[in-house]
């Protein structure tokens, strides 16, 4: 018989009035803020299931469906396309937009593949040090965090301008205390609340554009209460094109501000439940996304909006809402009551920046206190980092409140842009490591439509994205070259390689190898043959509407 160590007591059950006792509600509260209790099964001892990190995966279909579509319909749609019209004209905001929407969805499929196979904590930070480099891991870790951290004073300054709209008796930081109490609400409520938060915020804004979309389409055919009609009036005087090929590419910046936040399916992927099913649906998303909500209204705001209007060039800062298209087309037409509704469309999360910290912290690649994550799948700390970096929208109450936030603007002004590359590298190193190491596309639930070559595509339009900034961060349009300017369009990128090359000297990583990169860890692994008989065996009993939903969404 094993000897049992001095001064321990064997429990063999737990008395029957102990197990009967109760907390109460303030104890339960105390508790969620507690580590996990320590469990041997993925389904924890309190019945939800959570991946190696301890955040909660309980974000469903729906939930990630709506992250892929709302989740970066904001500021930089409603707001920031009035500066590209001015600067680039409607002819270039498209093709800038088509560009980046193409790019993204090759983005997006290729992040879809990887995220299935491995739902991680950090998803695309932590498949760059295990696709290319630790070194770039970090690098691009910190960069996405830097670029979510700076970007929620900008969203708090910017949902304090809109309601500026209504009134401005006010104080601007009287609506970024409340905004950031929120905020802080929203991520206590854990990840089923922020999921339902969401959903709710996208559907709104999702209808909010849809309904732009129809009524666009009336006041373009003259449907309006002014009666006049425009077609295409606007693209023949004052023209398509705006600052000509220097236009051009100052559009793709914002075009990437803008659809920031399509990643966040793969980041959202260590949370969901079933991600074989929802991941894929949730990227096909994407091209939905690009064709009617960006492509279809920037088209309709091209033709009610000259580039040359005086509020677009006018307005107090690239948050200005009075400079918002939107807001400009429908008061231009005589309509008073949508752009109050309009302006109220705006939403700020720091979903990504908390979660990104988060798994940073648990490579080692950040401070250890950030990986702190409570009974709820709450990541505390990052998101008490998170919080107090909001504090810096207070800025905008003093005089140089503008300076700082471009310089804000700066460091997360190109961080898309990088963060899609290695993305897509990160995909063509893994399926050269997945066939080098003998694997076949047949084990993967989730194939990219346009495979490697889709990705090479993405890479590649990356890189000219980040040329193009380049040129014009050298020869800024309607100005001379100089070095402020510069590093404020490019602050970025020195930013990074200092990150990348530190790390890499201080910790001496090595560039990964298809052979010896390591497939294993966190990996999911599925029964294709069985998931596809289900798919089919459950596709049978549908109708024929939802067929043909269910293959296009």
């Amino acid at each position: 018989m094993k000897k049992q160590p001095v001064n321990c007591f064997i429990i063999d059950s737990i008395p029957k009035h102990l197990d009967e006792i109760k907390p109460t509600i303030w104890q339960r509260i105390v508790n969620s803020f507690k580590r996990p209790l320590p469990s041997n099964t993925e389904l924890s001892s309190d019945g939800i299931e959570r991946n190696e990190s301890g955040l909660q995966r309980r974000l469903t279909n729906r939930h990630l469906q709506m992250i892929a579509i709302g989740g970066s319909i904001g500021t930089g749609l409603f707001i920031g396309s009035g500066s590209a019209l001015a600067t680039g004209g409607p002819a270039s905001l498209l093709i800038a937009f088509i560009i980046i929407g193409f790019m993204l969805y090759n983005v997006s499929m290729a992040l879809g593949e990887i995220s299935v196979v491995y739902p991680i904590s950090g998803s695309f930070a932590t498949l760059s040090s295990r696709f290319l480099d630790p070194a770039w891991g970090f690098a691009m870790g910190w960069n996405y965090a830097l670029g979510w951290l700076t970007l929620i004073p900008l969203e708090l300054t910017a949902a304090g301008l809109v309601i500026e709209y209504w009134t401005n008796s006010i104080n601007v930081a009287v609506w970024i205390t409340v905004l950031l109490i929120i905020i802080l609400l929203i991520n206590f409520f854990g990840v089923r609340g922020y999921g339902e938060i969401e959903f709710i915020l996208s559907a709104i804004k999702v209808i909010a554009v849809l309904v732009f979309i129809i009524l666009g389409i009336i006041l373009i055919f003259g449907g309006g209460p002014n009666h006049r009609y425009l077609g295409v009036k606007y693209w023949r005087e004052p023209g398509s094109f705006a600052n000509g090929f220097k236009g051009l590419c100052s559009v793709f910046v914002t075009a990437g501000f803008a659809f920031a936040g399509t990643e966040l399916v793969g980041l959202a992927a260590a949370e969901t439940t079933h991600p074989e099913e929802a991941i894929p649906r949730a990227t096909k998303q994407v091209f939905w996304r690009v064709t009617l909500f960006y492509i279809v209204s920037l088209a309709i705001i091209g033709c009610l909006v000259p580039y040359t209007s005086s509020r677009l060039l006018n307005g107090s800062n690239s948050y200005d809402a009075s400079a918002a298209p939107f807001v400009i087309a429908i008061e231009e037409a005589g309509i008073r009551v949508l752009p109050s509704i309009i302006n109220a469309v705006i939403l700020s999360s720091v979903y990504g920046a908390s979660r990104t910290l988060c798994a940073l912290a648990e490579c080692g690649q950040a401070p250890k206190i950030l990986t702190y994550i409570d009974r709820k799948g709450r990541p505390l700390a990052s998101i008490a980092l998170s919080m107090l970096v909001g504090l810096i929208a207070y800025i905008n109450c003093a005089h140089v409140g503008a300076q700082v936030f471009n310089w804000l603007l700066a460091i997360s002004a190109l961080s898309s842009f990088f963060t899609w590359a290695s993305i897509c590298a990160c995909h063509i190193v893994f399926r050269s490591a997945w066939k080098a190491q003998g694997h076949s596309l047949d084990e993967l639930p989730f194939v990219a439509p346009f495979g490697v070559v889709g990705s090479y595509i993405g890479f590649a339009l990356n890189m000219l994205c980040l040329i193009a900034q380049f040129y014009i961060a050298l020869f800024p349009v309607g100005g001379s070259p100089n070095a402020e300017a510069f590093f404020q369009a490019y602050l970025a990128t020195p930013v990074i390689i200092i990150c990348y090359i530190g790390w890499k000297l201080w910790k001496k990583t090595p560039f990964m190898k298809p052979l010896t990169i390591d497939l294993d860890t966190g990996r999911r692994i599925f029964d294709v043959p069985k998931l596809n008989a289900n798919r089919i065996a459950d596709r049978k009993t549908w109708s024929l509407w939802k067929k043909i939903y269910y293959y296009l969404c």
